[in-house]
């Protein structure tokens, strides 16, 4: 079954049978608010790991090794080596933007490193978990989930989020939102019944955030 909470999908189907308790995938496209969602998980006592945290601290625990691998266009940038300053993610940003072959070299540096402590942590946990990641299709984990919560947002919604927290231009936003017109795909390819509620957009007031945490707390109750 799929529930849409405030254009918030659930899709629930049992993958672990050997295990007595739930992963629960969560994602969503730029900037529909996933991690708004994360934090309600969170207060209902849900353990919740930020996979795009560990995204960043793999960047910064293997920068030597992503110097290594990109020292050219590094240089080119007028970059060198310091081991103690923090990796310039900006950099590397437009290093491997629209070059497939350079994204695949850091993605075989950082993606191991990620689904080996993702995946720790999941066998770690004693109860329902969250895994709370932006690209969670490319997990090693996700054949292993239980359910998937994903978050869409309406497009102007979105678009006005991203400028007032990314501060991006106008352009480079457009360009994010049309390089995911095919995100729901990966995870819609099945016969589902779908439920939809209304979305708080911009403003989350507190009768529509009440009726969020209603609608979650119906779901997660359903679990047990």
């Amino acid at each position: 079954m799929i529930i849409i909470i405030y254009n918030t999908i659930f899709s629930h189907t049992v993958l672990n049978a050997d295990l007595i308790y739930m992963i629960i995938g969560l994602t969503g496209i730029y900037c529909a608010g996933k991690n708004h969602v994360a934090s309600l998980l969170k207060t209902r006592n849900l353990p919740v790991l930020d996979v795009d945290k560990l995204g960043y601290q793999a960047l910064e625990s293997e920068k030597k090794v992503i110097y290594t691998q990109f020292a050219s266009d590094f240089q080119k940038a007028g970059k060198s080596w310091q081991p103690e300053s923090p990796l310039d993610r900006h950099l590397l940003g437009k290093i491997v933007f629209g070059n497939p072959e350079k994204l695949a070299a850091l993605e075989a540096i950082i993606h191991p490193v990620v689904n080996r402590e993702t995946n720790e942590w999941a066998a770690a946990q004693t109860g329902n978990c969250v895994i709370n990641a932006a690209l969670l299709h490319r997990s090693s984990i996700f054949n292993k989930l239980d359910c998937i919560i994903l978050v869409t947002a309406p497009f102007f919604t979105r678009l006005l989020r991203a400028k007032r927290r990314d501060k991006l231009p106008w352009r480079e936003i457009l360009r994010r939102f049309a390089s995911q017109k095919d995100f729901n795909t990966q995870y819609l390819s099945i016969n589902a019944e779908i439920y939809r509620v209304g979305n708080p957009g911009l403003c989350r007031t507190g009768s529509r955030n009440a009726k969020l945490q209603r609608q979650i707390d119906k779901i997660l109750e359903g679990m047990n």
